[in-house]
């Protein structure tokens, strides 16, 4: 307040005496210009009066002069005084600014209070304290005292293998590998001769996304590519849902090991209704350097034996690898068919010519097969024989033929069933016996496979076969 007025007075001061000096000079110049003094002259603020400003002999440059420096003071007085203010202000800000930063730091920010005219915060300690560790998945450890807690022993031991992470897709979890110590530890299994190797993996289905997780962990004993050479193989898995084998899912290659480690998890997208009609096939190939390729073996399981539950545990199996699909042996009986294609008319022939073996139940024995074309998974046309009844030996003979609308464009998505029903009486529901199918690649395997790529072969030509019933 103090600066405010002596700045005021300062200002005050200076503006009368520029007046003054104005006025002497305009006086000044009137003089000169007619040579007379005037007659009354006011004094100026000091006392001066005109003839007294004459007689000291000041000019005109001179008053300018002075103008100039009064002028110079008053702006660094005025400069001054601002400078001193702004860091008055700044210190205070500062100092302001460190005691609240010490305040922050002294404790944790919770929440505003609701009460009073301005915010209020209030503040706590938050104590923690490190969990036990666990014995079962860390090894042996020694639990620490509470009183003197040495950190070393809170470091987590160093494990030489890689972390898998195969089972990421389970949820959260820690996976005890006590649970599969009796079914993966394999350094004292000896091999039985002529073992082409061992697949291990878990199998998974969730209800809910309709999803079928097939976690791949290891394969052990693969055979060697050069005989007398070790570790010579770099294989890697497909994964087929069959009947259909146009789609599949590869794992990664390992390169040069007989006992590959895995550790992937693949999903095939199947509805609920559909598994008991899927085969999960897994192929074990050999890639070698010239990308020839070479099929190792194969496992297959049928997913109507998967335990589905609520979809949250997987089930482990450990399959040993075949070279060949064994044949379906079966007491169901027997059904022999015939093919017969026209590739002009597009037209496929299909004759149900005897059944054999067939198991009844109940005491009326009477059969009728039902002829289904289906291409991709769709079906499109079906037929059925008449009723008939087996002969002394057991025999059922049919001798039917049906022709079907194939074009040779859509012969490979295509396939033909043969179901073997039990005629029943009254107004219950026929009883099926069994059931075979024909057709490509994607749908038939040995026999149904080699009779239908024979009949499309060779057009004009009749091809028969037994084959056995299936459920």
């Amino acid at each position: 307040m103090e600066n405010q007025l002596w700045k005021r007075k300062l200002l005050s001061t200076w503006r009368k005496d520029q007046q003054w000096y104005a006025d002497k000079l305009a006086i000044l110049r009137s003089v000169r210009s007619s040579e007379t003094p005037p007659g009354d002259i006011q004094s100026s603020p000091t006392g001066e009066t005109f003839k007294e400003y004459v007689v000291s002999e000041q000019t005109p440059g001179e008053l300018q002069r002075h103008e100039i420096l009064y002028s110079s003071v008053a702006v660094g007085i005025v400069l001054i005084v601002f400078i001193s203010v702004g860091i008055l202000f700044f210190l205070r800000r500062r100092k302001t600014k460190n005691a609240d930063e010490e305040h922050a730091a002294s404790s944790i920010l919770v929440y505003p209070s609701q009460q009073g005219t301005a915010p209020q915060f209030l503040t706590k300690e938050i104590h923690f304290s490190l969990p036990p560790l666990r014995s079962t998945s860390l090894g042996d450890l020694t639990e620490p005292d509470d009183s003197d807690v040495d950190t070393e022993s809170l470091l987590l031991p160093t494990v030489s293998n890689q972390r898998s992470n195969s089972f990421s897709c389970y949820g959260l979890g820690v996976i005890e590998p006590a649970l599969y110590k009796s079914t993966l530890d394999l350094d004292e299994i000896q091999w039985p001769e002529g073992h082409i190797g061992r697949i291990w993996f878990s199998l998974r289905y969730e209800p809910s996304t309709e999803k079928l997780l097939v976690s791949l962990l290891k394969a052990k004993n693969l055979p060697s590519r050069t005989v007398g050479t070790v570790n010579s193989c770099d294989p890697f898995v497909r994964l087929h849902l069959m009947p259909d084998e146009r789609r599949y899912l590869q794992s990664k290659q390992k390169k040069k090991t007989c006992n590959p480690y895995f550790d992937e998890t693949l999903v095939f997208q199947v509805s609920q209704k559909d598994m008991s009609d899927h085969t999960l096939k897994l192929t074990v190939i050999d890639g070698s350097r010239t990308k020839r390729r070479s099929e190792i073996g194969h496992v297959t399981f049928p997913l109507k034996d998967l335990e589905i539950g609520d979809g949250t545990e997987q089930q482990l199996f450990k399959l040993d690898l075949e070279k060949e699909p064994q044949e379906i042996k079966s007491n169901l009986g027997e059904l022999l068919v015939s093919l017969l294609y026209n590739e002009n008319l597009s037209r496929l022939t299909a004759t149900v010519i005897e059944a054999r073996g067939l198991k009844f139940q109940g005491d009326k024995h009477e059969a009728y097969v039902r002829l289904t074309l289906n291409q991709h998974y769709r079906s499109v046309k079906e037929k059925r024989t008449g009723v008939a009844r087996p002969s002394r030996d057991g025999a059922v003979t049919f001798t039917e033929g049906f022709n079907f609308k194939l074009a040779p464009s859509q012969v490979d998505i295509s396939s033909l069933a043969f179901h073997v029903f039990q005629a029943t009486s009254g107004y219950g529901r026929d009883k099926l016996i069994g059931k075979c199918v024909l057709g490509s690649y994607m749908f038939a395997r040995g026999k149904a496979l080699i009779q239908w790529n024979t009949a499309i072969a060779n057009p004009m030509e009749q091809n028969q076969q037994w084959h056995i019933l299936c459920e």
